[in-house]
């Protein structure tokens, strides 16, 4: 995978597509998703608010409006992306408003941010999919992507450079 300074340029980035994310703390959800086959890049930031360029502290104020989200750069000649909905729907419950494990607040939200009409439209069939699994009403907002803002350096990569962990680990919910 490539470093963030290199999105955009690199050879295996020329015909990426991209998709955005929301399902609790940013920092398990860009790790999870740099562990897919076919995932180039994943980038921690805000989107959903209304302030421009959102700081982590801003956002945390609770006065932004933003939730932490991860902008997935895909190969879609590697991985679809029904699959990348699929890690979605695993790494977190969608059924909780507003929190993800011990994290709770507006922030942590699930949503699904889309581009176009086709993730709209297979965004939506993902959730009814994945409602007929579950046993309470799944939560998560699925809306047109509007501008994705990157969180501070420090956020990016959080878990490969300090290691740790969170609530989030590939197929398990919750």
């Amino acid at each position: 995978m490539n470093p963030p300074s290199a999105r955009g340029r690199c050879k295996e980035c020329m015909n990426t597509q991209t998709a955005i994310f929301a399902a609790g703390c940013f920092w398990g959800v860009e790790d999870a998703f740099r562990r897919v086959p076919g995932v180039v890049d994943a980038l921690s930031g805000y989107i959903g608010g209304e302030t421009e360029n959102p700081t982590y502290r801003q956002v945390c104020s609770h006065t932004t409006g933003h939730a932490e989200a991860v902008e997935v750069t895909f190969d879609p000649e590697k991985v679809n992306y029904d699959s990348l909905l699929d890690v979605f729907w695993q790494i977190h419950d969608p059924t909780q408003l507003n929190r993800q494990g011990p994290d709770v607040g507006d922030q942590y939200r699930s949503a699904i941010f889309t581009s176009g009409f086709e993730q709209q439209r297979d965004a939506l069939a993902s959730r009814d999919r994945e409602q007929q699994k579950l046993s309470g009403p799944i939560v998560t907002q699925i809306l047109p992507a509007p501008r994705f803002w990157p969180a501070e350096e420090y956020h990016q990569r959080y878990f490969e450079k300090n290691g740790g962990a969170c609530h989030i680990a590939p197929g398990v919910r919750g």
